[in-house]
């Protein structure tokens, strides 16, 4: 049963005999307005979350809830699958989640990367690939962004009544990243960090940077990425994980005030 309250904006009559009260009667319709849009779509999520699996029920990786089964497809959703000669790779994101991670991309460390953007974001991450892996890592983390991306970009939509910009600094012991993005339709990425070994495990910390790369060329974002501090190649790479998901959170956030219109000046953001 869908729950809302009713909008009668006919109830604030302009019974004015001057110009201030029509102004100040005019500003309550908007208020209304507003608050009419924020409050019935927070009614719309609380209700559909409410179907939502404890956390206690399932396994749990990193803090994220993890199941192979479950998937909340009301909210902002997207879904990608990617097939090559050298990956298969399907994607579902709900950015509207409850922080449900759900990856399996044959690559460990990646998988725990994930798990970040999930946990510390509250979307719903649920990644499946396989590749040629046999050669090295490259294409499976290459495509898995891109699809990623892709995924994103569907579940974002227009992108209307968003907070668009995002900004965050996560520490993590002796590191500290700094991360900045905009959802603006225009893929760009700067990235500094300086990473001190070559591999974390068995992954190859070249790939973080070609990982952001591919995700904002296909979401169509702007993502800024320096490193404050840190000497500790694993924690550089899990800390700019956090601080990423924690930015694109509040990005994809709703910004009440806008009451569902694009924040843009333009009235359009789009990748074209």
């Amino acid at each position: 049963m869908e729950l809302s309250i009713p909008y009668r904006p006919h109830l604030l009559k302009t019974r004015a005999s001057n110009s201030s009260t029509i102004f100040i009667t005019n500003r309550l319709a908007l208020t209304q307005s507003r608050l009419f849009f924020a409050h019935n779509r927070k009614l719309k999520l609380m209700s559909a979350n409410a179907s939502v699996p404890p956390h206690g029920l399932s396994s749990v990786n990193n803090g994220s809830p993890t199941t192979s089964e479950y998937f909340n497809t009301v909210g902002r959703t997207g879904e990608v699958e990617r097939v090559t000669k050298e990956t298969n790779v399907h994607v579902k994101i709900n950015v509207d989640g409850t922080g449900v991670a759900d990856n399996n991309t044959s690559i460990p460390f990646l998988d725990h990367m994930l798990d970040q953007i999930a946990s510390h974001g509250l979307f719903d991450v649920h990644v499946k690939a396989t590749g040629d892996i046999h050669i090295d890592d490259h294409h499976t983390n290459e495509d898995v962004a891109l699809a990623l991306g892709t995924a994103l970009l569907r579940a974002l939509g227009d992108r209307k009544g968003i907070n668009r910009f995002g900004d965050f600094c996560a520490p993590l012991d002796e590191a500290l990243i700094h991360v900045s993005l905009d959802l603006s339709g225009r893929p760009h990425l700067s990235f500094d960090l300086n990473i001190p070994t070559d591999r974390v495990g068995t992954y190859d910390t070249q790939l973080v940077e070609h990982f952001f790369q591919s995700l904002v060329n296909t979401s169509g974002m702007t993502l800024h990425i320096r490193q404050l501090a840190g000497r500790n190649s694993h924690h550089i790479i899990e800390a700019t994980f956090k601080a990423f998901a924690r930015a694109l959170r509040q990005a994809t956030e709703d910004d009440p005030r806008r009451a569902g219109t694009v924040p843009s000046s333009k009235g359009v953001l789009s990748r074209s």
